[in-house]
């Protein structure tokens, strides 16, 4: 082909809506793109999506990303003068019992706080937007009015055609054979039709995403999953306004088609598909219908809508989608090797994110990063255990169940446990242990005390264990208590120019001595918070490296990707090395001194130092540091000693008081001391300074390090939000996303909530935005209230810590 292209700037894989869509925005940014379709255009999944667009979730940065979807499509048929088949016609959803009608409400509360309108219905109001329904068991009903739906193929041609028109090149029935690697440097694709050079490639390749990234040692973590939904004929009484509709109590979602209904849902024993790969020239294909599996959506659809049980069937459409162990899409770049993205596992929302997620594609190739905080969704989330097909396939299968079920606080998912396990698991299991787990680890979230039962019961209303938890509290506060923090990520910085690398990498100044722990962040260009961790200094050409169990992948790739060419030091991830036993309570000491030799009196172990002890046989590299507010040690061991320790511990600390005690204590008792936790507090949309974390970063010294120019100039000029922490009465239930109004006026919205048993107060922080920012005393003068499930209650603002303010219980 004398046209063929034989170089790029980025070439996308995969003619979706997500792969038009990133083509779409990164040539308008001015990039030469070529999207590459094996087949035509929308050909894989896309053409037999359902094709609803809601925009609220559980994150302000993918509530964002949707909104950015609904904004587009309004504007793009008049752009490109290619239908989409887009109209807002609001979105309803129904509650048919108290605990849903709770959760309905809380998601309102928290679509105030991300800036949407959705109005709370009684069942007669919302039975006359959508007639077609009985009410008799609806309590309430939630409604969006700027949620719509679109139709899948016309809205992706739309795209394709935009982009075309800002200077893309796309190529249908042309494979990709290979992605050209050379000493892990992207060179190009090989495609059927000639290669093209290209130092970026951009997978948007569906449900064939996991096996094309495998070829050059990226993991996706996705599977498909059979996803069905009926089309009926035409129905009287069906308008072409008519809202879309989600019935989550009978699992199912309705939307209008031609004058019918379009009726589809997420059972709970859903069928994975292609377990042994997807057939070769599979395209523009359905599966065969399956009207047993069906049946059970059926049934339940019939008692919501009468008119089904009458209707001429259409069709029932029979798609494979590819799904995640999260329900959660897929974005960015690959930590396993540069320049290569993923945009993929759409979960059958690839329609509602397809506009925004193209964009923050664009976007993140183009600028380096994201456009704001999009974790929820980043591949670097994901780690060891995604892996295995076998894992992801039973995490996924839970996940997609999970899909209209009740969104519980602290809910745990149930599949492919155990997986990573410390060396106490068993023991703490015996112990009374009930463990939740984060990227495969088991880690004990509580321990039941005799005649208590092990088990979580999940609530909108104080759950079953809050005693348990006050119970660790309580003992963290006036004894002691040992958490297993095995899971912790843990990296080793080595070489003679360590110090040099990480000093540029981190904000604050780890140029310190040997044997110094440096709290620090590490930030973007931008000045967001990338990472919040801790560093030891080990050696003069050594740094040992400790963050949360969950960012192992995304603060590695992090910290690997920004170390200076030309730099002599390299970062290996020691995790599985070193078992983690956290010491923490005023009888910390009396405990530690009666295992040890060694000196851990104040004076000789201050607090910011680490030193190598000995413990029951064991050299015990322990850290002086607390995430709880109390005096106490990280205790990080190799992991064959970890019981001879934990047993010597707790011989020791048996006349002190000493207990086990679990991950759910840690979050009560760092709410209470003001603790940021990433990814919730802070991340790549908040800054030091407006975290209230400013005195961890270098800028007197004159040392350059990533993002000071933007905290320099920041720093000068002042923030725009500001955290702050809220009390409110005991009995208020709060659990984060709660609307903050000072004054009357919303400004903001809980970053993280929960329950201050020594304080005995509610306790969330969140933070405040705009002029009442700007000072500290402008803060503090406000009157606030916080919007919980739609009622406004009245709250305290502090901006030091609740617990201990002056430190003197962590440095005594």
């Amino acid at each position: 082909m004398s046209d063929f292209p034989t170089q790029a700037q980025a070439v996308i894989v995969g003619g979706g809506i997500v792969g038009c869509s990133t083509a779409y925005h990164l040539a308008k940014l001015g990039w030469d793109v070529v999207l590459l379709e094996r087949k035509k255009l929308t050909s894989g999944t896309t053409f037999h999506a359902a094709g609803l667009v809601g925009q609220l979730r559980s994150s302000a940065g993918i509530t964002q990303l949707l909104g950015y979807s609904v904004d587009l499509y309004k504007t793009l048929e008049a752009e490109t003068g290619q239908a989409t088949g887009w109209k807002m016609n609001g979105g309803l959803r129904l509650a048919c019992n108290e605990e849903r009608w709770t959760e309905v409400k809380r998601q309102a509360t928290t679509a105030h706080s991300f800036g949407l309108e959705m109005e709370l219905l009684t069942p007669s109001e919302a039975q006359k937007l959508w007639p077609l329904m009985q009410v008799d068991d609806v309590i309430g009903a939630a409604f969006l009015p700027t949620d719509g739906q679109a139709n899948p193929s016309d809205i992706t041609l739309s795209l394709a055609k935009g982009a075309r028109q800002s200077g893309a090149r796309i190529f249908e029935d042309t494979k990709v054979t290979r992605v050209i690697v050379e000493k892990g440097v992207i060179k190009g694709v090989e495609t059927d039709k000639g290669t093209i050079e290209t130092p970026v490639v951009i997978a948007c390749c569906g449900q064939w995403t996991r096996q094309f990234a495998k070829q050059v040692g990226v993991n996706v973590p996705l599977v498909s999953v059979e996803h069905q939904y009926m089309v009926t004929e035409a129905i009287d009484g069906v308008t072409s306004d008519l809202p879309t509709l989600r019935d989550p109590d009978r699992l199912t979602y309705y939307k209008e088609e031609v004058g019918g209904l379009v009726m589809g849902g997420y059972e709970k024993n859903p069928i994975m598909w292609a377990k042994d790969g997807i057939p070769k020239d599979f395209h523009y294909t359905l599966l065969d219908s399956n009207f047993d599996h069906f049946e059970q959506l059926m049934e339940l659809s019939l008692g919501r809508v009468p008119a089904l049980e009458t209707a001429g069937i259409k069709t029932l459409t029979n798609g494979p989608e590819s799904f995640t162990p999260d329900g959660n899409f897929i974005l960015g770049e690959a930590p396993e090797l540069r320049n290569f993205y993923v945009g993929a596992g759409f979960n059958a929302y690839g329609i509602a994110a397809g506009g925004g997620a193209g964009m923050a594609l664009a976007e993140w190739v183009a600028k380096g990063e994201p456009p704001y905080d999009l974790w929820p969704v980043d591949i670097r989330r994901f780690g060891r255990p995604h892996f295995d097909t076998d894992w992801v396939r039973a995490r996924t299968y839970e996940a997609y169940g999970k899909h209209y079920t009740m969104a519980w606080p602290s809910e745990e998912h149930d599949s492919g446990r155990p997986c990573r396990r410390s060396p106490l698991y068993g023991v703490l299991k015996d112990a009374g242990a009930v463990f939740g787990e984060k990227l495969g680890w088991e880690r004990p979230n509580w321990f039941a005390a005799p005649g208590e039962e092990p088990r979580d019961i999940y609530t909108f209303e104080r759950p079953n264990w809050h005693t348990a938890v006050a119970r660790e509290h309580k003992a963290a506060r006036e004894a002691a208590v040992l958490f297993d923090q095995t899971s912790f990520a843990k990296f080793t910085l080595k070489g003679p120019d360590a110090e040099a690398a990480l000093s540029w990498i981190a904000a604050n100044d780890v140029a310190r001595p040997v044997g110094s722990l440096i709290y620090t962040q590490m930030l973007s260009d931008a000045g967001g918070i990338e990472c919040d961790l801790t560093c030891l200094r080990v050696a003069e050409d050594e740094y040992y490296i400790v963050t949360g169990t969950g960012y192992a992948t995304h603060d590695f790739d992090h910290i690997a990707k920004n170390i200076p060419e030309g730099l002599n030091a390299q970062l290996v991830d020691v995790t599985s090395a070193f078992a983690v036993l956290s010491l923490f309570g005023p009888r910390a000491r009396g405990i530690l001194q009666a295992v040890t030799r060694d000196d851990v009196s104040n004076a000789a172990f201050p607090f910011a130092t680490a030193q190598t002890i000995g413990i029951a046989g064991a050299p015990v590299r322990a850290l002086r540091v607390t995430y709880v507010g109390e005096l106490g040690w990280e205790l990080h061991l190799p992991v064959e000693y970890a019981l001879s320790v934990y047993e010597a511990l707790h011989q020791a600390g048996a006349e002190h008081g000493l207990i086990n005690a679990g991950y759910r204590a840690i979050e009560t008792l760092r709410l209470e001391k003001g603790y940021r936790a990433w990814s919730s507090d802070i991340g790549p949309d908040h800054t030091p300074d407006e975290a209230g974390l400013g005195w961890a970063v270098k800028l007197r010294s004159n040392t350059p390090f990533k993002g000071r120019d933007a905290a320099a100039k920041q720093r000068e000029e002042g923030v725009a939000k500001r955290m702050v922490t809220f009390t409110a009465d005991p009995n208020v239930i709060l659990s984060g996303r709660e609307t903050i109004y000072r004054n009357g006026e919303r400004v903001g919205f809980l970053s993280s909530a929960g329950f201050g048993h020594t304080l005995n107060q509610s306790i969330g922080m969140g933070y405040v935005r705009g002029a009442a920012a700007t000072t500290a005393q402008s803060v503090l003068e406000g009157e606030y209230e916080l919007e919980v499930a739609t009622i406004r209650v009245p709250a305290k603002a502090h901006l030091k810590p609740l617990y201990d303010p002056q430190m003197a219980r962590v440095k005594c």
